[in-house]
């Protein structure tokens, strides 16, 4: 799940916003405008009820953003690197980097979430119940708390990738011993779980016209999608596992100048060799990363006006990887990317090679479980992360 942009850091996380969140937050402020709060709370001014609505959807996605930080903080207490945590159309997500240590280490950081709801949706329920508040502040607390107990709920289903599933795949770990036995039971139950929700949602919505049954169609789809994930993620980790990108980057690529003007980059780089990306050094040092569809974009008169630099993509907007980084993990965040590439770097920005999502690709089928079928699903490179 990518970030359409970074709202920034807390505690060392980065945290950020995809642009479906928006659409959900639009969608959450109108329902509770036009229906929740006028029926909860009759008698109120329309300007009470929008100021309730706002508020409340802003503080329901601070509290996914704990129950995430939930997950995050125990992950990081068991050794494990955090990409980040993205709001998006389902709630939330927290990116781990790397496997889980352990059963024990997989169940607490599955649990972490779940408690961090329980003891929201608590609190507010009490707190409504208990203080003579106003009632547009007993409204919101009312809401929060009860929505809080319902994704609580929710997220215990024994379905991977949910929270119960997660519970779920750590039990059977701690059983078996298998890790990847666990996650095939666990990813079948929550395909289950999934086609059940998507034929709930359509008989909803056919027999009862119920648009509500459209959104738990679509919620079905998400379960079978992401527990089929879960199992192509497992399949690729197998295969990939021992490599580290030093083992398949291309060391020493074809660089380009960022002050040469997009005349000279051709005459000097691209009619000698030429390919599809080239990484921009200055001084040495690694500055960016030149796609050559930018260049094919500019106009052909405009070529000796234009520098690499002015078309070429920023370090900061790249993926930067290190050679001792291990290859699943880069994978992921190449997945993620529009441009498919990383820069990777050693000693500060010194250039030590060229990712590409096309070298993961040719490992994985060197190393990876042969199929007859060639239509088979590609492999899910995009990690792993814990959804609300």
């Amino acid at each position: 799940m990518r970030d359409s942009f970074t709202l920034g850091r807390i505690a060392g996380i980065k945290v950020g916003v995809n642009w479906s969140w928006l659409v959900v937050l639009a969608l959450i402020v109108w329902t509770l405008y036009s229906g929740i709060f006028p029926d909860t709370n009759p008698g109120l001014s329309d300007e009470t009820y929008a100021a309730m609505a706002v508020v409340a959807a802003l503080l329901f996605f601070v509290s996914l953003l704990l129950h995430e930080y939930g997950h995050a903080l125990v992950a990081r207490r068991e050794g494990m690197e955090i990409d980040g945590i993205t709001l998006w159309l389902f709630g939330g997500v927290a990116r781990f980097r790397g496997s889980f240590p352990s059963a024990g280490a997989e169940f607490r950081i599955a649990v972490a979430g779940p408690l961090v709801s329980l003891v929201i949706g608590v609190v507010l329920v009490l707190f409504a119940w208990v203080s003579g508040l106003p009632d547009a502040v007993d409204g919101v607390a009312t809401y929060l708390g009860w929505v809080n107990l319902a994704l609580l709920v929710f997220n215990l289903l024994p379905a991977l990738p949910l929270d119960g599933g997660r519970i779920l795949r750590s039990a059977l770990w701690a059983g078996r011993g298998s890790f990847a036995w666990a996650t095939r039971v666990a990813a079948t139950i929550g395909r289950s779980f999934g086609y059940l929700f998507i034929a709930g949602g359509l008989a909803l919505l056919i027999f009862q016209g119920e648009f509500s049954g459209a959104w738990l169609a679509f919620m079905g789809w998400f379960l079978l999608q992401a527990a089929t994930g879960e199992d192509r993620h497992l399949q690729a980790r197998r295969a990939l596992g021992g490599l580290r990108v030093r083992d398949v980057m291309v060391r020493e690529p074809v660089t380009a100048r960022p002050d040469d003007t997009l005349g000279e980059f051709m005459d000097s780089v691209v009619w000698k060799q030429r390919y599809t990306t080239y990484p921009v050094l200055e001084d040495g040092r690694a500055v960016g990363l030149l796609p050559f569809r930018s260049v094919a974009a500019v106009p052909r008169r405009e070529w000796d006006e234009r520098t690499v630099r002015e078309c070429m993509l920023t370090r900061e907007s790249v993926p930067v990887q290190r050679a001792e980084t291990e290859l699943i993990d880069a994978a992921g965040e190449l997945a993620e990317s529009e441009v498919r590439r990383a820069l990777v770097l050693e000693d500060g920005d010194r250039l030590a090679g060229l990712l590409s999502i096309t070298d993961v690709a040719r490992a994985f089928e060197l190393r990876g479980p042969k199929r007859p079928e060639k239509s088979a699903a590609a492999p899910d490179l995009s990690g792993r992360g814990s959804p609300t």
